[in-house]
């Protein structure tokens, strides 16, 4: 396909987007987020990046952003804004033992026995009440940053991780019954026993009648205080921290480029295509909550000017996001973007209220959430090998999905055509598409490859129009303010 053809096709595409009625004024009908964009110049030696939040979030966290800080919600918001990753960013909850081994030695290290009190029992009253104290705060303080954290944090992430932070903890919870909220809960449970006792042994300390007594109660509330927190707080900071390795360990979104995501039922070869068009190697990006992942793959495209795509290549194994193509850097194209192609976990027609897998839901998240485009991809040879894969149900999940997601840029494909196709299945998804093109596609022939090819550059330019189209009216939004 010649690259007259890709530019004309993205020309027209963005003539057609920024002609929608309304698009202008209401742009976050089109996806429920809200997306900067910033592309690299020729000069630049900086990646892309995009500012993406939901609605949801920007409002959740006004409130808490106004409390917390003298900054403004505007600025708070802009922060996060810029910001991806955020299950990485969660507070690094540390051991209990370590926690509690730590606040042992505080008292010694911060508080002195301060010799210019000449009163022996008014010393040792000041000296019991300040180690105590501390010793309080170095136990409490620790569980309410984990609390609050935790908390703050959750609030401010992307749609797509929160989305993957509750199949996570979901998953924990069949494992154990354990819920975040709970553990939480249970901290923040213990830190009040903790603290309670904490003040009563201060001003057991403080009021003692005798040096010797302040001694001793500086003696058994020190015993008492760590035995309140091996008893009530060790077992749910142990949990915590099992369930931090999880969360942390969710691969990062990114949300500055666009990407085309497979999605079909299982066994329709949405791998195969992954791998055959984009990355040869692409990478898999494994979710604590099972044992299957996304595979992504990347394509480089090369834009000669704002409309107009140059070339598309599949960009070499070293190749990674933030560098910059030599062809940019000397001017022979505007600009280039490391897009992805995303292959999805297969979803199954369900009957309704019927609750879907956590790799179902995965793949929803993705399209509901992340700047894609969707390749909807079918075997309708009767030899996709799952009994939920036969031609009716995919084709019912494709009337299903699609009117679920009815903008999104899309592209139909019966993939393994060199099977042959069931009799009639034809005609049943030609009555579906109701005129809508479809590509019949056969890796092992080389069947229209070049002809999907197209139509996937034609969708990343999509998505890149409305990225940059949501990005002005943001701008204007942000300059009216």
């Amino acid at each position: 396909m010649s690259s007259v053809l890709f530019s004309s096709l993205v020309a027209t595409s963005r003539r057609r987007l920024l002609s929608v009625s309304g698009f202008q004024t209401t742009p976050r009908s089109y996806w429920a987020q809200t997306h900067q964009h910033q592309r690299i110049s020729c000069t630049s030696t900086q990646p892309a990046t995009m500012q993406f939040s939901s609605r949801q979030a920007l409002s959740t966290s006004s409130s808490s952003s106004s409390s917390s800080s003298s900054s403004s919600p505007n600025s708070a918001a802009s922060a996060r804004l810029r910001n991806t990753g955020g299950l990485r960013r969660l507070p690094v909850v540390k051991s209990p033992t370590e926690l509690l081994d730590k606040a042992k030695k505080t008292p010694k290290r911060t508080v002195k026995n301060d010799m210019t009190i000449k009163n022996i029992r008014t010393r040792a009253r000041k000296h019991g009440a300040e180690s105590l104290n501390s010793l309080t705060q170095a136990l409490c303080v620790p569980l309410r940053d984990i609390v609050d954290g935790y908390r703050r944090e959750f609030r401010r992430l992307h749609p797509f991780e929160q989305v993957v932070a509750d199949l996570t903890v979901r998953a924990r919870q069949r494992k154990d019954g354990l819920t975040l909220e709970k553990v939480l809960l249970e901290i923040h449970e213990a830190r009040k026993i903790i603290l309670e006792a904490g003040k009563e042994w201060v001003y057991r300390a403080k009021h003692a009648e005798t040096a010797k007594e302040a001694t001793e109660a500086t003696k058994e509330g020190t015993d008492r205080l760590l035995e309140l927190y091996k008893e009530f707080a060790f077992e749910p900071v142990a949990s915590m921290v099992d369930l931090q390795r999880s969360l942390r360990s969710a691969p990062a979104v990114q949300l500055d480029t666009p990407a085309v995501v497979l999605v079909g039922a299982p066994n329709v070869g949405k791998s195969s295509i992954v791998r055959y068009i984009s990355s040869a190697t692409p990478e898999i990006n494994n979710y604590p909550f099972t044992t299957r992942g996304m595979t992504l793959g990347h394509v480089e495209v090369f834009w000669s000017d704002e409309d107009q795509i140059a070339r598309a290549v599949v960009p070499d194994e070293k190749r990674k996001a933030k560098d910059v193509s030599p062809d940019v850097m000397t001017g022979k194209y505007a600009f280039s973007q490391l897009c992805q192609v995303m292959d999805s976990p297969g979803v199954l027609v369900r009957p309704e209220g019927e609750e879907r897998n956590e790799m179902e839901e995965l793949t929803l998240a993705a399209m509901k959430h992340l700047p894609t485009a969707v390749m909807y991809v079918m075997d309708l040879s009767g030899q996709a090998g799952d009994k939920c894969s036969s031609v009716h149900d995919q084709l019912q999940l494709r009337k299903e999905i699609r009117s679920r997601f009815p903008r999104r840029p899309w592209i139909d494909v019966v993939s393994k055509v060199d099977l042959g196709i069931v009799d009639g299945a034809i005609d049943e998804l030609e009555n579906i598409l109701d005129g809508s093109p479809y590509i019949r596609l056969s890796i092992h022939e080389g069947t229209g490859i070049d002809e999907l090819r197209a139509e996937v550059l034609r969708m990343l330019g999509e998505v890149r129009v409305v990225l940059d189209a949501m990005a002005a009216v943001d701008d204007r939004s942000a300059r009216a303010t």
